[in-house]
């Protein structure tokens, strides 16, 4: 629908003047915003899982999709509030408004808080156009930054951008440039441990890429993990829906050596929040990958006998400390 997405930069500085948040899933709505706000002065800005639509060519035609603000869901409360902007929710990964910001609130779709104002059907955007020339934005260029301290993140390695590199991506594994893969992913939370992630993203050796999507990305996607062999080491891959991506090239790269996913120097280190995300595990198991690891807390439908289960035939195992889990999937 929004053409195939490519490797984008994209800010993380708010521009001054009158802009809009669009937080959530919904790559539809934010086109209907796109559309309303044409010409308006309004610029508008992703949160959350909406990153990913900076990199679909019908979205990044509109010169007002500016950039991103904020980071992972369960900080809402935190970057929303004292904003002197709109913000509309348009799927889950939602935190509850605070009475500070409520009246900033929109929803559309199946959202819907106490108090906020809900857009219908019709998708008439005008009660967030106004809301957001009322309050004007921010005085001046306002720099935000990642939980690392990064002012931009990338987007857009979606399973085409990174096929079209097959023949390079191939060529250095078998050249021994190219040593392993790590997709980390998953969903973020508050939960302590979730850092796990950060180190173990920083501390991939510089023979490796690592592959993300979904919102857990944010413990680390403002990083400079540099290149390999032209290539960024860090791909992100979109949102949690894009996990179908993830496998393509999985499966395409198996096709290409003349073996199995799970013989692949492919390691899955997940982060585990919502039990949507069975449906993905339980795709991962179909292909026969073993040794995933999961974190920081296992699912809940992991009782004593499945996990037993799934120790003994899949290898899953629990997250102990990225420097011992980095050596146990490397081999050391």
């Amino acid at each position: 629908t929004y053409g195939t997405p490519e490797p984008t930069t994209v800010t993380l500085t708010v521009e001054k003047g009158p802009f809009i948040v669009v937080t959530g899933h919904d790559l539809k709505d934010l086109q209907l915003l796109l559309e309303q706000t044409e010409g308006k002065g309004i610029n508008i800005y992703t949160h959350g899982e909406m990153l990913p639509a900076h990199a679909y060519p019908q979205l990044k035609k509109f010169s007002h999709l500016k950039g991103n603000f904020g980071t992972a869901w369960q900080n809402q409360q935190k970057e929303f509030d004292n904003l002197p902007a709109p913000i509309l929710y348009t799927t889950n990964c939602l935190m509850p408004p605070r009475k500070s910001y409520e009246d900033r609130v929109f929803t559309t779709e199946v959202v819907a808080f106490p108090g906020a104002v809900h857009i219908d059907d019709n998708k008439d955007f005008t009660p967030v156009i106004e809301k957001a020339l009322a309050l004007g934005g921010f005085t001046e260029d306002t720099e935000f930054t990642g939980i690392n301290g990064g002012k931009e993140v990338t987007t857009g390695f979606g399973h085409a951008a990174i096929l079209s590199h097959a023949g390079t991506v191939v060529e250095m594994v078998k050249s021994g440039t190219l040593k392993h893969f790590f997709l980390v992913a998953g969903c973020d939370g508050a939960k302590p441990g979730r850092n796990y992630y950060t180190e173990f993203v920083k501390q991939t050796p510089t023979d490796s890429i690592v592959l993300t999507l979904a919102c857990g990305k944010y413990r680390f996607n403002d990083l400079n993990l540099g290149e390999i062999g032209g290539l960024p080491r860090l791909m992100d891959m979109g949102q949690c829906n894009d996990a179908y991506g993830a496998i393509q090239v999985a499966v395409a790269l198996a096709k290409a050596f003349d073996c199995s996913v799970k013989e692949l120097p492919l390691s899955f280190v997940l982060s585990w929040y919502e039990q949507k995300a069975v449906c993905i595990l339980l795709t991962l198991l179909h292909l026969g990958i073993k040794n995933i690891k999961l974190g920081p807390s296992l699912p809940a439908f992991v009782s004593p006998n499945i996990l037993k289960y799934l120790v003994d035939n899949y290898g899953i195992a629990p997250i102990t400390t990225p420097e011992k889990d980095l050596a146990e999937l490397l081999g050391n």
